[in-house]
Formats: C-alpha cells, structure tokens, sequence
C-alpha cells in the first residue's frame, strides 16, 4: 500500500459518525398536520349539522345518526 492509501484510510476511520436530527418540519407532519384534519372534521361536522341542520350538537356524537346518514348515502 502506498502511504496515500494509508493516509485517507486513516482519515475515514477519525470521522465522527453524524447524528440525524429531527427537523421542525418532520415534527409538522407527524403531529401537527393529523390534528389540524380531526380539528377540521370536528368543525365540518358542527357546522353541517347544528348550524346548517339546526339540530343539537349532542346529537352529533351518537352512533344512531351516522347509521342514518350512512343509509341515506348508500340506500339502493
């Protein structure tokens, strides 16, 4: 081996290992982009149905209405 050889094979081995971060982007989309869809499916289904619908809000969250919407959509 020539001393070149020797040299760059011992400058690779000195080369601190570089640690990937975690970028404020990467943050974004695993937690902030998800909670801002539920937010808006939240908001979509308060607006569609208590102001549009004029209906109470407690009866937003109960299974028998979004079994009567689903017939509605997928009724033969």
């Amino acid at each position: 081996m020539s001393r070149e050889k020797v040299k760059e094979a011992a400058e690779e081995q000195q080369k601190p290992v570089k640690r990937r971060r975690i970028s404020v982007w990467t943050v974004i989309q695993w937690f902030l982009i998800p909670l801002l869809l539920v937010a808006a499916l939240g908001g979509g289904m308060v607006v569609g149905y208590v102001i549009l619908g004029k209906k109470e809000l407690s009866d937003v969250l109960q299974w028998s209405t979004w079994k009567h919407v689903y017939d509605l959509v997928f009724a033969p």
